[in-house]
């Protein structure tokens, strides 16, 4: 396979068409087309079919073209890396797996002591399902995984679970819909419009047995598998959603809401994920001590009076790690 025409392919599909894509290669349309024809002869399979005026790409092309962006990722990786060495700095690379389900906010709060290290770091953050993140931590192109569960034993990855704490869970909604509320907390969210995570997310199955146990029936009017989307409506009044008490006073600057209520019995864990027993990689070294220490620290156990309803929040998990076996 001719790289320069897998190349001339992956520009062409980036820019939209070989037109756009000419003019960022100085080169003509028909000098494109005619390289990308050769690399579809390569391949023996059609990269891109007509639709109008338009070329989209076939199935077999949007196969190639996740190829192509991680071969000239790691391309342009290794000239940044190159032209550092003849620099004289070293950077340490630092790759993390974020599961879709974990707030955007505790992602940054967990992951901003690893630039605070003393020596040079890129981070390096990719979002997905937590199982197609294991999968790449397995292959070595992740160093960890952040996420909000523990790997199972029955996944067939060598990887260890470290504990990063818990945190209880409290519900917010804007000032005009907490008007609306007719009772103390939990039964006020009675009848109520509510947001909820999407499936996804671990909490989401406790959420549903706490309000089943407390014979709580909102109307469920929104799933969000993202979080700020869902903070997004509720900042809008459309409904009460549910966010980690570590994070309350942000979730109320940020969105103009108020809280309603705190429950001990709803607790998001946070783990970290990687191939070592025993951490070594100073990046992680610095995002597990600062979670244990700071984020999810003992004053999250200070007693709460919020709408009528004493609770306590729960203290944050031992830190001791807990290895995933390997299937």
């Amino acid at each position: 396979m001719n790289f320069k025409h897998l190349h001339y392919f992956w520009v062409t599909a980036k820019a939209g068409g070989v037109m756009r894509a000419g003019e960022q290669l100085h080169t003509t349309p028909q000098t494109l087309s005619g390289q990308i024809k050769l690399l579809e002869e390569a391949l023996d399979r059609k990269l891109f079919r007509k639709s109008g005026r338009q070329l989209e790409l076939t199935e077999d092309g949007r196969l190639a073209l996740g190829y192509a962006d991680q071969i000239f990722t790691l391309g342009a990786e290794l000239e940044t890396a190159l032209r550092e060495a003849r620099g004289g700095q070293q950077v340490l690379e630092f790759r993390v797996g974020v599961a879709d389900s974990v707030a955007k906010s505790v992602v940054y709060r967990l992951l901003e002591p690893a630039l605070t290290i003393a020596e040079p770091v890129r981070l390096i953050c990719s979002e997905g399902k937590f199982p197609d993140l294991l999968a790449q931590l397995a292959l070595h192109r992740l160093d960890l995984v952040i996420a909000d569960e523990p790997m199972s034993s029955h996944v067939s990855v060598k990887a260890f679970n470290h504990a990063l704490g818990s945190t209880t869970m409290s519900f917010f909604c804007a000032p005009g819909l907490k008007a609306q509320l007719q009772d103390d907390f939990p039964q006020c969210m009675n009848n109520m419009p509510m947001l909820i995570p999407g499936a996804s997310a671990s909490v989401r199955r406790h959420l549903e047995g706490w309000m089943t146990r407390y014979q709580i029936h909102p109307r469920i009017i929104g799933e969000f598998d993202d979080v700020a989307l869902m903070k997004a409506f509720g900042r809008e009044g459309r409904g009460v959603f549910m966010a980690p008490t570590v994070l309350e006073e942000e979730t109320m600057a940020q969105f103009g809401v108020v809280v309603i209520g705190c429950t001990a019995e709803l607790v998001e864990e946070f783990y970290a994920v990687s191939v070592e027993r025993r951490i070594t990689h100073p990046c992680v070294v610095a995002i597990t001590d600062a979670a244990r220490k700071q984020l999810f620290s003992a004053r999250m156990a200070r007693p709460v009076s919020v709408a009528g309803f004493k609770t306590a929040r729960a203290p944050a998990d031992s830190a001791t790690d807990r290895a995933a076996t390997e299937s």
